[in-house]
Order: C-alpha cells, then sequence, then structure tokens
C-alpha cells in the first residue's frame, strides 16, 4: 500500500477534528468534541503508519500544508469565513511547497 493512502486518511481526519473543534463550543459539546477526540485518535494513528517509509519532516510539511488548504476551505463553505489577499497568497505558497516536495524532493516517495 502506498504511504500517501494512510498520510490522505490522517489528512481527512485533521479536517474533520478541526471542524468540529470549532463546533465543540470549548469542548462543552459532545458530539463535537467526541468526533474532535475521535478524529485526531485517527490522524495521529494514520501519520504514524506514514512515517514508517516517508521522512517525519517531509510526512509533516504534507499533512500540514494540505490541511491548511482544506481547512480553510472548509472555514470559507461551512463557516463563511472569509481570507483577504495576503492570507490566499500565503496558501498558495504553501500549495507551492507541498507540490514542490512531492514532485522534485528525492526524500519524499514517488
Amino acid at each position: 500500500m502506498s504511504p500517501y493512502v494512510p498520510l490522505g486518511i490522517a489528512i481527512v481526519c485533521e479536517v474533520i477534528a478541526t471542524t468540529a473543534l470549532k463546533s465543540s463550543e470549548g469542548f462543552s459539546r459532545l458530539v463535537p468534541t467526541t468526533i474532535v477526540v475521535i478524529g485526531y485518535a485517527m490522524a495521529f494513528y494514520c501519520l504514524s503508519l506514514t512515517l514508517k517509509s516517508i521522512p517525519t519532516g517531509v510526512a509533516y510539511a504534507i499533512w500540514s500544508g494540505v490541511g491548511i488548504v482544506l481547512i480553510s476551505l472548509v472555514g470559507w463553505l461551512l463557516h463563511k469565513q472569509t481570507l483577504d489577499l495576503p492570507a490566499i497568497l500565503g496558501i498558495g505558497l504553501i500549495m507551492a511547497g507541498v507540490l514542490v516536495i512531492n514532485v522534485f524532493s528525492s526524500s519524499a516517495p514517488h
């Protein structure tokens, strides 16, 4: 199995957990809080599987970079949060960095 499968699952679980974190209202609501705990636990477990074959720095850069982009999209779609031009440019640079790692780095499996 490609190490990118558990990494992708880790990213999705982290985005779900982070989205539920806003809805948990400081861990005062049971269902969103449960989603946060389970989501982060699954995210870290899947990330640990990825670290068997991808260096920690590379896996974490991809995990956090893609997570930032996705959670920004979720915030925009679900919570009507907006980003200004510098934020959008910064997210674009993060996406470019993840792309450079995946396409050009010999540390990332191809």
